[in-house]
């Protein structure tokens, strides 16, 4: 297998040896640094280059050129590294025993090679009832080690195929899993469907293998990709379709061909109607039908009256502030009364203008109504801290629209309805416009609809300004809370954000029992040893709590010296350094460890673990090469051929951390983040520490952020639709 190029012209050297230890792989780009027992060497060499896939025990010849590290002494940097089965008893069993093979780890190895010696490798292959010669081998453990060997061989094959055609990747397993034995024969036939169908298969690693199979850089095929593969992108990035011309500049930069080209390819996916076109916008399909029926159906909501019975609000008023224990505000108070009397309301505003007690105000006097209420946010936590401030069971929309993974919709929609009277929607600044539209979809026709949000945070990962459109759009009735309560004006981090989104400086001379402090640091190294000192000691020991589960670190970007990667690192080093006995995993560009905090990057519907939900692992088992993470006390199971949908957590991005609360927030600013550096980007965060919020780094970039109230602009029609 071909690994870097990039050597010296120095005389190249070679060895051949059996693999004692994977000591790390990278299966995003296969890079591996292997400890290797050669005959005729005393001590164990070190070889570093790259591979596909490698296992303990496997016989490999590697040539290169011998290097004398600074750091871990002399090595062998190869240039190329081929693998094959191991031969020797030895061999075999450190590879059977490395956790390839589901249901064999080092003690069954050991006893498989006593039994079968040489053989092993043939018992396991075609006379695998033999197996359950070995003692603690039943049926059960015998058919789980044949299907996991007839998988694994598989995908090797496909692995190396792979490799073989450019990429170096351990998404072996899902093309497997995804197309099965048909995985290569579908490869061949367009390899373009990787990137749609394979998360973390991008389109340049699909274009790579295109063209390793002779498509040609100008085909028609490859143009209809490029422009598809654009229009996926765009929705990444928040927008719902792109104008023509933008669409057809970024796709011939991306395919580095002729616009012709393109130009012809997009009017046959056109002419298909693979996509769209509503002046402006080229839409994928969906997204334009998501936004149509987000219009229509909030028109005809909006147009509708409210349908509760009659509720004198002079007695339901002293009523409620009985129950509640709390004088609602005179612009609660109108709220309420809107509330009460339209089809449809939005209620925003920021942090401690009262929205939670106005919510909860509405839902007693409607249940005192036997009004039936389903509540929902789109986040657990979210949903979680909803049931907490309500007393009422909140689910996340997923849940509650009864989502199927397998064909991809929802048991709750038009043909069957939602079962209730009001659907209250809370975090709906987060909601993007596909999960809304199928939220409209599924609420009867005789409900209402209660929208709550803060209209100020960062709009949706996923595309469109759902919350934003509405009301911008003045179809929609709207009620905008701004009194800060008593209860919240001792609050520097209240009254700080309030100042933020106002487009003013935060108060930064805080007493010392403030809840908001700002740490002034020019230097990248200041600012990062200040972070972990934080994190480590400051925090946990004046607010008593754990700095692992209750201390967020928000970072405006992945990218960077202080961005979300490199401080996970150092985070993790701090505050759980590795203990040699116990397993981890190295895996995807990140090693695991037992109890480390790791967040979920995608949404998995079969294991009910959504985008932004973060838990501690709880559990890692080699031998069957799965790793329990724990969310909110429910363990979840995953592969370690599934764990590229998780990250490391003890920083994560002020995006994923929309619809969560943390008792202690540490916000990293810096010049560095120069082009994330925007109000609502900043006021999000904030807003996220309850208890304690510190930010560290330079008066400059908050200053920068604060004054550019200017969020990115998101191609969408929404707001137009539901106007005209």
């Amino acid at each position: 297998m071909r690994g870097d190029e990039n050597q010296s012209a120095a005389p190249q050297d070679g060895l051949a040896g059996m693999v004692e230890r994977v000591t790390y792989h990278n299966e995003e780009n296969g890079y591996s640094v292997l400890r290797v027992t050669v005959k005729g060497k005393r001590d164990i060499v070190t070889v570093v280059g790259n591979v596909a896939d490698v296992s303990a025990g496997e016989w490999i010849t590697a040539q290169g050129v011998w290097v004398q590290d600074r750091e871990h002494g002399l090595q062998l940097k190869a240039g190329s590294i081929h693998c094959s089965a191991p031969t020797s008893r030895e061999g075999i069993e450190k590879y059977l025993g490395s956790g390839l093979i589901k249901g064999i780890g080092p003690v069954y190895a050991k006893k498989l090679v006593e039994k079968f010696h040489e053989e092993v490798f043939t018992i396991i292959d075609q006379f695998s009832v033999r197996l359950e010669e070995v003692p603690g081998i039943g049926k059960g453990r015998r058919q789980k080690i044949r299907a996991a060997w007839a998988e694994q061989k598989v995908v090797r094959e496909i692995m190396l195929f792979l490799h073989a055609n450019g990429v170096s990747t351990n998404r072996a397993v899902r093309i497997y899993k995804t197309y099965g034995e048909a995985a290569m024969e579908t490869v061949r036939a367009n390899p373009y469907t990787l990137a749609k169908d394979i998360p973390g298969i991008g389109f340049k690693s699909a274009d790579t293998i295109a063209q390793k199979l002779g498509i040609a850089p100008d085909s028609i095929i490859r143009a209809r990709a490029g422009l598809i593969h654009t229009l996926a992108e765009a929705m990444g990035d928040g927008h719902c379709g792109l104008p023509r011309d933008l669409l057809l500049k970024k796709t011939v930069v991306l395919l580095g061909t002729d616009s012709a080209i393109v130009s012809e390819a997009l009017e046959r996916l056109l002419v298909d109607a693979d996509l769209v076109f509503e002046d402006p916008l080229i839409y994928l399909p969906a997204l334009r039908a998501a936004e149509q029926e987000i219009a229509t159906r909030m028109r005809n909501l909006a147009a509708k009256p409210s349908s509760y019975p009659p509720i004198a609000i002079e007695k339901a008023l002293p009523w409620v502030e009985g129950k509640t224990g709390k004088a609602l505000a005179i612009t609660q108070v109108e709220a309420l009364k809107q509330a009460l009397s339209s089809r449809v309301l939005v209620i925003t505003g920021g942090p401690g203008v009262g929205k939670t007690t106005l919510v909860h105000s509405i839902l007693l006097i409607l249940r005192g109504k036997k009004i039936h209420c389903l509540l929902c946010a789109p986040t657990g936590r979210a949903a979680k801290r909803l049931t907490e401030t309500t007393g009422l069971e909140a689910k996340t929309i997923h849940r509650l629209l009864e989502y199927q993974p397998a064909g991809g919709g929802c048991t709750r929609d038009a043909g069957r309805p939602l079962d209730c009277d009001l659907l209250v929607t809370d975090e709906t600044s987060m909601i993007d416009v596909p999960l809304f539209s199928k939220l409209l979809r599924a609420l009867p026709a005789h409900a209402h609809l209660l929208l709550v949000g803060d209209v100020d945070q960062l709009p949706s990962v996923g595309p469109g300004s759902v919350l934003g459109d509405i009301i911008r759009s003045g179809v929609v009735p709207v009620v905008r809370l701004t009194e800060i309560f008593r209860q919240a004006q001792g609050s520097r981090i209240i009254s700080n954000a309030h100042r933020i989104n106002a487009g003013q400086l935060p108060d930064l001379e805080g007493s010392a029992d403030s809840d908001f402090f700002f740490i002034e640091r020019e230097e990248v190294e200041a600012t990062r040893s200040t972070i972990l000192d934080l994190v480590k000691t400051r925090i946990p020991k004046r607010l008593g709590c754990d700095p692992v589960q209750d201390i967020q670190v928000l970072c405006p970007m992945n990218r960077g010296t202080l961005g979300t990667r490199q401080m996970n690192a150092l985070l993790q080093e701090t505050l759980n350094p590795r203990r040699p006995e116990e397993p981890v995993v190295e895996s995807f560009g990140s090693q695991f460890r037992l109890r480390d905090k790791v967040i979920q990057t995608r949404n998995n519907y079969d294991k009910e673990v959504f985008n932004g939900d973060i838990g501690r692992i709880s559990a890692i088992n080699p031998d069957e090469r799965e790793a329990t993470i724990s969310f909110d006390g429910r363990e979840v199971v995953y592969d370690f051929g599934e764990l590229d949908e998780i990250s490391p957590a003890y920083a994560i991005t002020i995006h994923k951390s929309q619809g969560s609360e943390f008792p202690a927030v540490v916000l990293p600013l810096t010049m560095q983040h120069y082009l994330l550096l925007q109000r609502n980007l900043i006021y999000t965060g904030l807003t996220r520490g309850k208890r304690f919020v510190v930010i560290v780094g330079e008066k400059k970039a908050l200053g920068l952020a604060v004054r550019n109230g200017q969020a990115a602009q998101r191609f969408s029609a929404l707001s137009e639709r539901l106007r005209a």
